[in-house]
């Protein structure tokens, strides 16, 4: 094993497809093991973030929705800085409040002002600092969270449109130049940190993960301006990238999901999970980056859709279960279904939902376990 410390860079909002088409994420597909379909348990970072922080979906831990944060069950999910700290590694965390991950087995949690912080500057001494109690034969735990996506969209959607806003929805163009602003800021904060992490001599002795929570939508279906209201591809796909040294590189174009991620890290350093914890929903990925076969496991992921609200409900009113090839989403709060062919209609256009394929119901029968 090469690395002994683990640092989480977390993209807040950055969608796949930008990341698939950027020279900065591109530099870094050569050199980690990129996946580029894991899907995210919660198109919204509290709940997305919880299950990836625990292995393990929401709908098991308590904490599902934008609501339950401090519903998440931590006497039985062990998370990963708790797994961390309990062996020794200094942990910490820097966030843009105090909701969007789980606290337990953190030494440090930190909140940036998202409006003003330079996070660049910020996390770049966060890493200097790490790299103090490397130095001194100590291992850490750092997750940083890029939140400046998610500052613009507030400022220039959330705060602005609601989730039927006509004006919104007709300037597909203008909204797609908007997130391309913000993504390359995340462009700019990537090499930054890439950059401090290489000169600091961090990529000779950490784990490095590079992810996104969820997507957000530049207008592709009224009534979801920006996220967490839909279970559709373009906030559900997201972006990871491994990196440890010695690594070769790969591509895993198979589905995986966000809560792989946890059991990954802990094969990778050689930690056993825990016995006197819940079962983790994840499995590890290191099969995968190796070239090995796996079977294909469905992605479970939910939301509140706050329909013509201004506020999410408490709890999950749609669902979906995916495979790489077939989608289908439960409507709680008006008792429809959709099933989409990912294969000949990515864009989610083409409901097929009640048309007699046998998809459909292998897929309801796999949804109904996760909500029972």
């Amino acid at each position: 094993m090469g690395g002994r410390n683990v640092i989480i860079l977390m993209i807040d909002g950055g969608r796949l497809d930008r990341a698939l088409g950027s020279e900065a994420f591109g530099r870094l597909a050569g050199r980690s093991a990129f996946f580029s379909q894991p899907i995210t348990y919660g198109p919204h970072t509290i709940a997305a973030m919880h299950a990836v922080f625990s292995g393990s979906y929401g709908c098991r831990t308590g904490t599902d929705s934008y609501w339950s944060t401090y519903k998440f069950k931590k006497g039985m999910f062990k998370t990963l800085p708790e797994y961390l700290h309990d062996l020794g590694y200094y942990t910490a965390a820097d966030v843009v409040n105090e909701l969007v991950i789980p606290r337990q087995g953190l030494d440090e949690f930190l909140i940036h002002d998202e409006s003003k912080d330079d996070l660049v500057a910020r996390h770049a001494g966060m890493l200097e600092e790490m790299k103090g109690r490397s130095d001194s034969g100590g291992s850490f735990f750092l997750y940083l969270q890029y939140s400046n996506i998610h500052t613009g969209i507030m400022n220039e959607v959330l705060r602005v449109y609601d989730n039927f806003s006509e004006e919104y929805f007709a300037d597909r163009d203008g909204n797609r130049r908007r997130y391309d602003r913000l993504f390359a800021g995340a462009e700019r904060y990537l090499d930054a940190m890439l950059g401090k992490i290489g000169e600091l001599g961090l990529d000779r002795d950490s784990l490095i993960l590079v992810m996104s929570d969820h997507g957000i939508s530049t207008g592709e279906k009224v009534g979801e301006r920006a996220y967490g209201a839909f279970c559709y591809d373009y906030t559900l796909r997201t972006f990871a990238y491994f990196m440890w040294p010695g690594i070769s590189p790969v591509r895993v174009d198979r589905q995986v999901r966000t809560v792989d991620f946890m059991p990954t890290i802990l094969d990778y350093l050689g930690i056993p999970a825990s016995g006197d914890h819940e079962p983790m929903d994840g499995v590890s990925l290191m099969p995968l980056t190796r070239g090995e076969k796996a079977g294909e496991l469905g992605a479970f992921s939910e939301t509140g859709n706050p329909l013509s609200g201004t506020r999410p409900p408490e709890r999950p009113n749609t669902r979906s279960l995916r495979r790489s090839g077939w989608k289908l989403i439960l409507n709680e709060h008006d008792g429809t279904r959709e099933l989409y062919d990912l294969a000949s209609d990515p864009g989610e256009e083409r409901n097929l939902a009640g048309t007699g394929l046998s998809e459909e119901d292998s897929l309801l029968e796999e949804i109904q376990r996760y909500v029972r």
